[in-house]
């Protein structure tokens, strides 16, 4: 089995995202970034994920971006309501940038050439590090930045939701025996993972449930 990792943030992307990697035969490692967000319970549910969907192993790397602020998710600033024109503030400058950066240090490590992230522009909150140039432009840094780009194979970054709607994400996820349940995807969950029910994220998640026509298992406070 091919060695792959996997950026798992605890929320239902990256739940399904996990999943199609272990369907394709990779053997995942999945990483997780506790980067100053403004709760843990996402992690928590990440932890689960890799538990029940079978990864390898499951690290969680600190990156302190709140130490930088300039996000809802990392500073005192209000979590919005769902709806608004632009980049929300729930946005966090360069998390996606470093999320990667630090899924393939661990690829080299590992020897895997194959990272996979749940990054979506189809149903999504408009942030720029979630659209395909990005994905594509990270790829070539990899591969220009590395020994394994250099030297060896090569990385691939797998982005398989990249042009999924929400309804299709959920409607994979369940091919695949993905709990939903056990994840958090809320912008503002409590400490124990539930949801806030009112922000963009799970705005967006409920439609999905509704849209697919699959119970949303979600845990609202």
């Amino acid at each position: 089995m091919k060695n792959a990792v996997v950026l798992v943030s605890g929320g239902m992307d990256s739940a399904v995202v996990l999943a199609m990697a272990r369907a394709q035969g990779f053997n995942v490692y999945a990483l997780s970034v506790q980067y100053g967000q403004r709760h843990t319970s996402e992690l928590d549910a990440a932890a689960r994920v890799a538990k029940e969907l079978g990864a390898a192993a499951h690290k969680v790397v600190n990156v302190d971006l709140r130490s930088i602020g300039g996000s809802a998710l990392t500073d005192d600033i209000d979590v919005p309501e769902a709806g608004g024109a632009g980049i929300p503030v729930t946005y966090v400058p360069a998390r996606n940038t470093i999320m990667l950066s630090v899924a393939l240090g661990w690829a080299e490590v590992l020897g895997a050439a194959d990272i996979f992230c749940g990054v979506n522009a189809v149903d999504y909150s408009g942030y720029p590090d979630c659209r395909p140039d990005f994905i594509e432009a990270f790829q070539a840094l990899a591969n220009l930045a590395t020994k394994a780009g250099v030297e060896g194979a090569g990385i691939k970054v797998h982005a398989p939701l990249q042009f999924l709607s929400k309804a299709d994400i959920v409607r994979e996820g369940v091919a695949l025996g993905v709990d939903f349940g056990s994840t958090v995807s809320c912008y503002n969950a409590d400490a124990a993972g539930k949801a806030c029910g009112h922000c963009d994220a799970c705005r967006l998640r409920a439609d999905g449930f509704v849209d697919a026509g699959v119970a949303d298992p979600t845990h609202y406070a």
